[in-house]
């Protein structure tokens, strides 16, 4: 009873059109006003509380990373060197353009933020070279979604604070799916310039290459130094996000000069305003959960689900159609926020890995971000393109349905997941 009292504020508070940060908040402060005899001096410690864990500092840091990277001439550099590898192939700026998102990812922890680098300059440049618009819009929308499977990932260390999973190993866990993914959708994009016959650049000799290389040497040592950082030992997933934060500055004020110190003060005034907004979603989902927890509601749904009869198999359907569906309404923050804390103890009860449970819910949010109606990427795509909402939503259609497949490859098959974490010995 208490859950769909729960349920039913939620939603009707999210359908008045109110944000869903402050929706959790007076879904809270109403069940605990009305239903609960919890002290109410509860919710003002657990809105502190709740970020109060040192995963959680990663994301400003991250987020701060990310934005210096995307104005700082880090993503052109990226795509000419992935241009110079493959853009001799069919479909080549497409390729590259898959390429340089993948690239990206692995510095930047957010789809959007991917989307904006390298298809700002990207798009462009396929559309004057004669690839049709809906083609290019396909390709950078869908791949720019590799930004939050490709570590490091917010989304990745929200989960972490969500369930109390490991960083290192949820970031390690989420390379294989990250390049196998990024393989598919190159597939797709080479499958489908080659049926049309699209333009391909001339080759690009070795010394290009090397130059190419050369240039985006300092942008490509930052996968290195956070991945590399991480499982070595020499710093934890968050100091991890410091050190990118700061070598992002160097690089882009002091290596490249794209980004003159005028501009410095705007970027870091950006990441304040999005860190803020996300650490209020967390501080109200962590509220939320307190409430879910203290009227046992997650555990009672793992005995309902269990005495169904429901195996793993059916259960992890089920999650990625409750998924699926969430992100026709919500954002991935809120959904990792809200959902992981009631399905993961059904999870660990049938047995499920909790990295690779975490990695599944990822995989989840990269396809909710790639469909209407409130997927970030179409609407920052959108604002690059010019191009409306169901006309994206047509174009990305090959490459989504790529994905789906590929979420059923990673829901079925743990290794792809776990492989590279159990080898390291995590």
């Amino acid at each position: 009873m208490s859950a769909l009292i729960i349920l039913a504020l939620l939603v009707i508070l999210m359908l008045t059109g109110m944000p869903v940060s402050i929706s959790l908040g007076l879904t809270v402060l109403t069940f605990f006003f009305t239903f609960s005899t919890d002290p109410m001096t509860v919710v003002a410690q657990k809105l502190f509380t709740g970020i109060e864990k040192f995963e959680i500092m990663a994301i400003p840091f991250f987020i701060l990373a990310g934005n210096f990277l995307t104005h700082g001439g880090v993503a052109k550099r990226m795509i000419n060197f992935a241009t110079s590898l493959i853009g001799h192939w069919h479909g080549g700026l497409g390729l590259a353009g898959v390429m340089a998102c993948a690239l990206f990812a692995a510095v930047s922890g957010s789809s959007p933020a991917t989307v904006v680098a390298i298809g700002g300059l990207i798009l462009p440049a396929m559309v004057k070279q004669g690839f049709p618009k809906n083609f290019g819009a396909g390709v950078i929308t869908t791949s720019g979604a590799l930004g939050i499977l490709i570590p490091p990932s917010i989304v990745m260390v929200m989960y972490s604070v969500a369930t109390n999973t490991s960083v290192g190993k949820l970031f390690m866990a989420g390379v294989v799916p990250g390049l196998m993914l990024a393989f598919f959708l190159g597939l797709t994009t080479w499958h489908i310039a080659r049926k049309n016959n699209y333009p391909r650049l001339p080759k690009a000799t070795w010394g290009e290459r090397g130059k190419a290389l050369r240039e985006s040497f300092w942008g490509l040592s930052l996968i290195v130094i956070v991945l590399g950082g991480i499982y070595s030992g020499k710093f934890t997933p968050t100091e991890a996000a410091a050190m990118s934060a700061v070598y992002a500055f160097i690089i882009a004020v002091f290596v490249y000069k794209d980004m003159p110190l005028k501009r410095v003060s705007k970027v870091l005034l950006d990441s304040a305003n999005m860190s803020a907004m996300l650490l209020y979603i967390i501080t109200n989902a962590a509220l939320f959960s307190y409430l879910m927890t203290s009227e046992n509601i997650p555990q009672h749904l793992a005995e309902w689900m269990i005495g169904m009869g429901l195996g793993k198999i059916a259960f992890l359907l089920f999650v990625n159609l409750l998924l699926l569906l969430a992100g026709n309404v919500m954002e991935p923050s809120s959904i990792v926020l809200i959902m992981a804390p009631i399905l993961f103890p059904v999870a660990m009860q049938l047995g499920i890995d909790p990295v690779h449970f975490g990695i599944l819910i990822v995989v989840n949010m990269e396809v909710g971000m790639c469909h209407p109606p409130v997927g970030l990427n179409l609407y920052v795509a959108s604002g690059i393109t010019k191009m409306g909402i169901s006309e994206l939503t047509v174009a990305v259609l090959p490459w989504l349905l790529t994905m789906i497949g590929f979420l059923l490859l990673v829901t079925y098959v743990p290794q792809v997941s776990l492989w590279l974490p159990n080898f390291l010995g995590m």
